[in-house]
């Protein structure tokens, strides 16, 4: 069986729904909204100033394109699109990860509660992804084209 490495955390190939050629995708375990996507280097790095320029631009390449599947598959009308760049960040998971969460009028009281609620999740419950929640299963993209 196909692994991927994501942080300290092994996952199955099969949550992953988008691959690029240094990049790839997958449902966050307990998201903060329907929809809360993380976008990661292939390559194992902890730190967001350590990638590689050409992996960098692959990163938001697929954060892009994402960002505007989600967007559209979840009705929303706007993004969220974080990266936590070590702990005192909130990064819990010891490998670059790019947070992207279709937003919505009123999904929050205070917008900005988002990211409270983003470094709480990642506190109790980490990222070990274990499958596709149904609502992704359809997003499985291809790496051809632009998004």
């Amino acid at each position: 069986m196909s692994t991927l490495r994501f942080g300290q955390n092994l996952l199955k190939a099969s949550v992953v729904f988008l691959r690029t050629e240094l990049s790839f995708a997958l449902v966050n375990r307990k998201p903060v909204v329907p929809g809360h996507v993380l976008v990661c280097p292939l390559r194992p790095v902890e730190r967001f100033g350590d990638l590689h320029p050409d992996e960098v631009s692959d990163l938001f390449s697929a954060a892009q394109r994402v960002g505007k599947l989600v967007q559209k598959h979840f009705s929303a009308t706007s993004l969220t699109i974080t990266i936590q760049d070590g702990p005192e960040a909130g990064q819990t998971v010891k490998h670059v990860h790019v947070h992207v969460l279709p937003r919505r009028a009123g999904d929050f009281k205070h917008n900005d509660s988002v990211y409270d609620e983003v470094k709480l999740i990642n506190l109790i419950y980490g990222h070990t992804s274990l499958s596709l929640p149904d609502p992704v299963r359809s997003l499985k993209l291809s790496t051809s084209g632009p998004g």
